[in-house]
């Protein structure tokens, strides 16, 4: 495996782990990621309600716990710390100028087209950008935009697939049409970088997720021409993932029957793992009196089922029976919990096994 190079950020593993919410993805995952050589990413959404003790109010507790995330990552590790934040939160500009105030290496701006991401830098300001894209035409829209508005390039990019956990920027006719697999996008993106890359001389990293699971994947994604992969659901089930051992353990316990494609409050599709909470959303059982956060600006609480801030927060607890655990749609391959740098070793062999078969054949 090549190194990742974002300017000047160098991660000795190509691997960036992905953002996730809520409270999956801390600052010990992220931290444990960076000090295996990849790069950590703290997850900004539903942070207000984890810090509620600190502040009542939703988005003054975000920005306090994102400041104190990013900290607790920098006092463990001395790699890449990057921060993911959804263009649909409503607290977006607060995440990201609290990001740059804070020194983040990078951020990761997805669920939505960051278009006007880069009128938080200031002169000063050392925060790498990298949009989150799902097909070649959206960094062509966002790279338009940055260019002639604020004359910058972005630092990175990802390419998320619809095999990815979480929200999906994909219809629900696209996400199992193979015209949309990541094997297909990814050269599209790659394409549309190189060509950016020339007119601006920049370097331009292309970062491909979404169904990665083995060392295997990750060679057979960085031939299409990426320079990194990003996984998410393979540091679920880590010793140093934020999540509650229950949440864990309803990886560990999924069969392939249980990973389903769920509409969200949000107004978007989203793969998640069957249980009994879901089944009650089904079954019409479930729903909110208020809105206690406001936290999404495509959530409509007339029409949404139930609280996504509230039911990701459960789960993330471990209280499964108000919540859910989003999940990529290889969950149900996890079969035990390991720790970060056991895993890391795991893929770089897989890789190098890959590697040594196609040198044989």
């Amino acid at each position: 495996m090549k190194e990742l190079k974002i300017g000047n950020l160098h991660a000795e593993v190509p691997i960036v782990q992905g953002g996730m919410g809520v409270g999956i993805s801390l600052s010990g995952l992220a931290s444990a990621v960076a000090n295996a050589g990849g790069v950590g990413v703290i997850s900004t959404a539903g942070l207000g309600v984890i810090y509620k003790e600190a502040f009542k109010n939703f988005n003054e507790a975000s920005i306090y716990g994102l400041k104190q995330e990013l900290r607790k990552a920098r006092e463990a590790t001395k790699g890449v710390i990057g921060v993911n934040i959804m263009v649909a939160l409503t607290n977006f500009a607060d995440m990201v100028r609290t990001s740059i105030e804070e020194k983040a290496d990078i951020i990761f701006a997805g669920a939505g087209l960051p278009l006007n991401l880069p009128s938080f830098l200031k002169s000063d300001s050392a925060t790498k950008l990298a949009p989150i894209v799902s097909s070649a035409r959206a960094l062509k829209v966002i790279c338009r935009r940055w260019m002639g508005e604020y004359n910058y390039i972005p630092d990175a990019v990802v390419v998320e697939g619809p095999k990815a956990g979480g929200h999906l920027g994909y219809s629900h006719e696209q996400i199992n049409d193979p015209d949309y697999s990541l094997e297909k996008i990814v050269p599209d993106v790659v394409e549309a970088t190189r060509q950016l890359e020339q007119q601006t001389g920049k370097h331009v990293p292309v970062i491909a997720g979404g169904g990665v699971y083995t060392g295997e994947d990750i060679h057979n994604i960085l031939s299409l021409g990426a320079d990194a992969v990003q996984m998410g659901t393979r540091f679920v089930t880590t010793t140093e993932c934020d999540a509650s051992d229950i949440f864990k353990q309803s990886y560990l316990a999924a069969e392939k029957s249980d990973i389903e494609i769920i509409q969200s409050p949000v107004g978007m599709p989203g793969r998640a793992i069957r249980n009994s909470f879901l089944e009650k959303v089904k079954q019409g059982l479930k729903q909110p009196k208020s809105c206690p956060f406001n936290c999404i600006k495509t959530c409509d609480i007339s029409r949404s089922p139930y609280c996504i801030m509230l039911a990701l927060y459960n789960a993330f607890k471990g209280h499964m029976e108000n919540g859910y655990a989003f999940c990529g749609t290889n969950a149900w391959r996890s079969d035990k919990i390991i720790s970060v740098k056991e895993l890391i070793e795991t893929l770089k062999a897989e890789f190098e096994a890959k590697v040594a078969m196609l040198k044989r054949a």
